[in-house]
């Protein structure tokens, strides 16, 4: 399509030359005593149009002498002063006027001393020659609007892709002025009251301690739970912060935590196994996450809908893929698949932004499985 616009004016300076060149030759077939180089005269004037576009200024220097050389001759009249003023119009267009104006005067004062305007030589000279020079100025004012009107569209363009960019900046900085404001909110509904419990459980561990006395697990898991809950907490605002960070985003938990989420479903009463297969190897950081945080959800689940229930945690670094699957033996029954909660959504957002596959629901043998297939780009 550019290969075609990039022919389209080359395809019209070239026809508007052949039909100058065709009239040309017509008014030279008609004039009296024009031979052969004057028919060669108005042709090479009326061709070297082909390049009033792209090279005005020497358009506009060989038609006009060779449209003098034809006037010298025989004397055509007005018709040998249009390739002319077709390339006066081109040159004052392009922005070259004192050059222009140059040209046109010489070719206006000699056409008057080779009696250009008028094939008889009578009085009508100083009347062809007003029009010539009425023809001409049109010309140049003609090419100084449509040289404005130009410069006018281009300033328009320019404005508007500016008010483009300014506006998609303004949304950039009302999303960072957001993100901001949400952190400022998550900092203060949620920070003190977590620091309240991670102290408030130290201090009661602190005193069953010192009295000798049996730290109860649950007591410890919260503790725990609550000083995790604080970094994520603080990785998530810094995210928040400044979203085009890289190690904001390291600091949020992957896999190589996992060990120790397992660890704390442990503490609080749920049996759960984590079984890895394949060669472990660095993820991708959005695929590390959602593994993650899959995971975590999944044995949220588990404690809260399955009482009593184990749980295995399954992941598999396959060549293509990573595969986390997290399965209970708990009492789902096939035929009544509970509700889709939050967690679920969340569970589902986070995979299908990965472009991957999600399955959660009750088994057939009993129990709940969540499977997530997480894919990891080419193989290295």
């Amino acid at each position: 399509m550019s290969s075609m616009n990039g022919w389209r004016p080359l395809v019209q300076d070239g026809l508007l030359a052949v039909a100058m060149a065709l009239f040309l030759s017509v008014v030279v077939a008609i004039t009296p005593h024009a031979g052969a180089l004057d028919l060669a005269a108005a042709l090479a004037g009326s061709l070297a149009l082909v390049a009033w576009r792209r090279a005005p200024l020497a358009a506009l220097v060989v038609s006009a002498v060779c449209m003098l050389a034809l006037a010298a001759h025989v004397r055509p009249g007005p018709a040998a002063a249009f390739p002319v003023i077709v390339a006066v119009f081109a040159a004052f267009r392009a922005g070259h006027r004192v050059a222009t104006a140059l040209v046109g005067t010489a070719f206006l004062g000699l056409g008057l001393m080779v009696r250009l305007p008028s094939a008889d030589g009578s009085l009508r000279d100083l009347q062809s020659l007003s029009l010539l020079v009425g023809w001409f100025a049109a010309a140049g004012v003609t090419a100084t609007v449509t040289r404005h009107r130009q410069a006018y569209l281009e300033e328009a363009e320019r404005r508007a892709a500016e008010a483009e960019r300014t506006r998609e900046e303004a949304a950039r900085r009302r999303a960072g002025e957001e993100r901001l404001r949400i952190a400022r909110e998550l900092h203060d509904s949620l920070t003190h009251s977590i620091s309240i419990i991670k102290v408030q459980a130290g201090v009661a561990v602190h005193l069953a301690r010192r009295r000798g006395e049996d730290v109860p697990p649950a007591l410890l898991a919260i503790q725990e739970a609550s000083g995790d809950a604080m970094r994520e907490l603080r990785a998530t605002l810094e995210v928040l912060r400044d979203a085009d960070r890289s190690d904001g985003e390291s600091l949020a938990s992957g896999l190589d935590r996992l060990d120790d989420l397992v660890e704390r479903a442990r503490s609080i009463g749920l049996p759960a196994t984590v079984t890895i297969s394949g060669t472990r190897r660095d993820l991708p950081a959005e695929v590390d996450r959602a593994a993650y945080r899959i995971v975590q959800e999944a044995l949220t689940n588990v404690s809260r809908h399955a009482g009593g229930a184990a749980a295995a945690v399954r992941v598999d670094y396959a060549s293509g893929e990573l595969v986390v699957q997290v399965d209970d033996d708990g009492e789902a029954d096939p035929d009544a698949p509970p509700v889709p909660g939050t967690g679920l959504l969340g569970m589902r957002e986070r995979v299908a932004a990965l472009g991957g596959r999600l399955r959660a629901g009750p088994r057939p043998e009993g129990g709940f499985t969540v499977r997530a297939e997480l894919p990891l780009g080419d193989p290295s």
